[in-house]
């Protein structure tokens, strides 16, 4: 039985940020920087890019990754990557490979590491932990959210909490947006990456930036200098 398989979703289409999953990062597509995580954290049998989108697609090639060629219905607004990884993994059954494990990994993630990689993977321990996700602290305190209404109103989003002091609460951490990694037959049990018995490895914040916008990408090319320059020069992230 094939064990483990690291996915790599990425879309053609982004609104905030186009092309994000291949925008230029330190003179390298950014889908480069999670190809060599997954190869170098040695945890994976195979390393897939799911994309619809040929240029995607042939830069995932060279840079050492297998392609899945997506539907055109699965690369829409409306679809959930639950059903995309549903998707792959049923037709990889039926190729004859039954994964036990399966990590998610987000493109626009490139500040994360091998060893990241490998610590949210190390989480996984059957019938104790079926779920594990990259996380880190809130930036600002939850439990005080304001909401926006259509007329421009703030009202509190949970107003019973709002008489508690932070360190009143318990520890509150916030998936980071770029490893998740499961047990694959209790993914298919609950469809969901946020299963029960699910742990967080806590990823330091510098490594934990998620471009989902030109800002996004303007902080994580800043630290990426930053490390570049702290380690030298030797390696751009």
């Amino acid at each position: 039985m094939a064990d483990a398989v690291a996915i790599i979703p990425a879309r053609g289409g982004s609104k905030r940020l186009p092309r994000k999953n291949i925008a230029d990062f330190l003179g390298r597509p950014i889908i480069a920087y999670t190809i060599d995580a997954a190869k170098d954290s040695g945890c994976f049998d195979r390393i897939v890019v799911s994309t619809e989108d040929p240029e995607i697609a042939e830069i995932a090639c060279n840079c050492g990754a297998l392609v899945d060629r997506r539907a055109p219905e699965l690369a829409t607004d409306v679809v959930g990557l639950v059903d995309v990884c549903f998707d792959f993994l049923d037709r990889e059954q039926r190729a004859g490979r039954d994964w036990q494990k399966m990590a998610c990994l987000y493109a626009t993630a490139p500040l994360r590491t091998a060893s990241d990689v490998r610590a949210t993977m190390a989480l996984l321990e059957k019938g104790r932990c079926e779920f594990a996700m990259a996380v880190t602290p809130y930036d600002l305190q939850p439990h005080v959210a304001l909401k926006l209404d259509a007329g421009g109103q703030l009202t509190p989003m949970w107003p019973e909490l709002l008489v508690y002091r932070a360190n009143d609460l318990p520890a509150l951490r916030a998936g980071n947006g770029s490893t998740y990694t499961v047990f694959v037959e209790a993914f298919r049990r609950h469809r969901d990456f946020y299963g029960p018995s699910l742990r967080g490895y806590e990823m330091p914040r510098e490594r934990s930036i998620d471009i989902d916008t030109p800002y996004d990408l303007e902080l994580a090319l800043w630290q990426a200098r930053r490390q570049w320059a702290a380690a030298g020069g030797k390696d751009k992230v």
